[in-house]
């Protein structure tokens, strides 16, 4: 007698198996599609665009050269130098997204830094001029202002928790082109692209493009886990890599912002490096976390607790610190007068010390309300530390640091230069950032602004001229 085929009769407990794992396995792993999210998310989506007022230098136009010191180029240039150069407009474009009701919005640093007008466009295509409430520019992040109500607002997320692998969304306005939505993968967290102190980026294969700069990546609950920030490509589009800040790391820079206009963050007044093969070989380490004190720098929070060159911070509240790029990241979540536990190997020796960490010196670039009608001087500053006063050889012991001069602005036409320490402003002495910026609010378009500087030991004496119409 022939036997039945076995398929027939094992057919409808494959069907149920079937059953079994369709039932067991999540029904929608893929999204079929972010239609709904795109919808829901995009009125909260905003288009920048900027204006910049650059003046330029008096001097040969472009074309016109002939040999230093021949008289063809000293009749030219005297010619030239005194023939008005019309101001030109700069312009930019970039995202930004909503977080308040009432008109707080949230982008990037650079696409903002420097503009003497910002527009925000809603997807309703009603356009409002910005007020910039401040920036930080060692996050890359910033906060504006506009003048509505009832706007609808982003819900921020959690990036702690978003997973390589997990699906996100980009809305933004890549090449101007407003409101397009992309979509793609978290390929990698924790990148450190050498951007800044704080690196600590979500790698996305969502395509980003220039003008996605400060727009939101969404998770699919439509959270924000990421401000778009960079890319990586050799031609100027897309290539598949593009990084964002981490939501969690600026929040709590968002919210300070919005508080007080601008950020303070904590230090502990080191140098570091990587834990390279031949220091864990020297110091006889177990492996190669945590972030090696090159130097330590004199009356800093550091130096107070006992922390010495050639240690290797392993932990900061007890939490590993992995990389030296770790390091930066978790003493900026601290504020000044914090309280820290610094965990250490010292000649192979495990040990813990407190550090009251201090506060970092603040940059103009980094924070502050600026009003409107306020002339620039081009210069961002910070505040003059015994370190850097050493460094620079300056005789004086008080006043602020010039760290950078805006090609084409008042400050670069009368001659300052990075590492002059102004000490004087129309004769009355400057004592720290915090004065300098009191005293520069009071400057109008025209004035002429006397300075005292300290370049390297030697005294100097500079006018700055004021540009006589305001800037818009």
């Amino acid at each position: 007698m022939t036997k039945a085929p076995m398929f027939p009769r094992m057919f409808p407990r494959i069907l149920m198996l079937a059953a079994m794992l369709a039932v067991a396995t999540p029904a929608r792993a893929i999204p079929d599609s972010f239609a709904d999210l795109a919808a829901a998310q995009a009125p909260a989506v905003v288009n920048i665009s900027t204006t910049q007022v650059v003046r330029g230098r008096p001097g040969l136009p472009p074309g016109f050269g002939f040999p230093e010191g021949s008289p063809f180029d000293q009749f030219f240039h005297d010619f030239f130098k005194n023939m008005p150069i019309p101001p030109q407009e700069r312009h930019a474009l970039g995202t930004g997204f909503i977080i308040s009701s009432d008109g707080y919005i949230v982008t990037n640093n650079h696409v903002i830094e420097g503009a003497d007008e910002i527009v925000v466009k809603l997807k309703s295509g009603k356009e409002y001029k910005a007020r910039l409430i401040g920036t930080d520019d060692k996050l890359d992040v910033a906060l504006l202002k506009i003048k509505a109500r009832g706007l609808q607002t982003v819900r921020l997320g959690d990036s702690d928790r978003a997973r390589v692998g997990d699906w996100v969304v980009a809305i933004g306005n890549p090449f101007g082109l407003e409101q397009t939505v992309t979509a793609g993968i978290i390929s990698a967290k924790g990148r450190v692209i050498g951007a800044g102190p704080y690196d600590n980026f979500i790698q996305t294969d969502a395509a980003i493009n220039p003008g996605n700069s400060g727009g939101p990546l969404f998770n699919v609950k439509g959270e924000v886990v990421g401000i778009n920030t960079a890319i990586y490509s050799r031609s100027g589009g897309n290539l598949g890599i593009g990084f964002a800040i981490p939501i969690n790391l600026a929040r709590p820079v968002i919210e300070e912002l919005r508080r007080t206009g601008h950020v303070t963050r904590a230090r502990l007044g080191v140098y570091i490096a990587e834990v390279d093969k031949a220091t864990q070989q020297a110091l006889k380490l177990k492996n190669r976390n945590g972030a090696l004190v090159r130097q330590v720098i004199n009356g800093s929070a550091a130096d107070k607790a006992g922390i010495k060159p050639g240690d290797v911070i392993v932990a900061v509240d007890g939490r590993p610190i992995q990389h030296m790029h770790d390091l930066p990241i978790r003493i900026a979540q601290h504020k000044p007068g914090d309280k820290v536990s610094i965990g250490l190997i010292r000649d192979g020796r495990p040990m813990t010390l407190v550090v009251t960490v201090e506060k970092m010196a603040e940059t103009a670039a980094a924070g502050g309300k600026r009003e409107r009608q306020q002339p620039k001087l081009g210069l961002m500053l910070r505040d003059l530390d015994k370190d850097t006063a050493g460094k620079l050889h300056a005789r004086v012991k008080q006043g602020v640091v010039v760290e950078q001069v805006q090609p084409g602005s008042p400050a670069a036409f009368a001659g300052i230069e990075p590492g002059d320490v102004i000490y004087q402003v129309n004769r009355k002495p400057v004592a720290n950032l915090r004065q300098f910026s009191r005293m520069a609010r009071r400057f109008k378009p025209g004035d002429v602004v006397q300075l005292l500087l300290d370049r390297h030991g030697n005294i100097m004496f500079f006018v700055i001229r004021l540009p006589r119409e305001p800037r818009r």
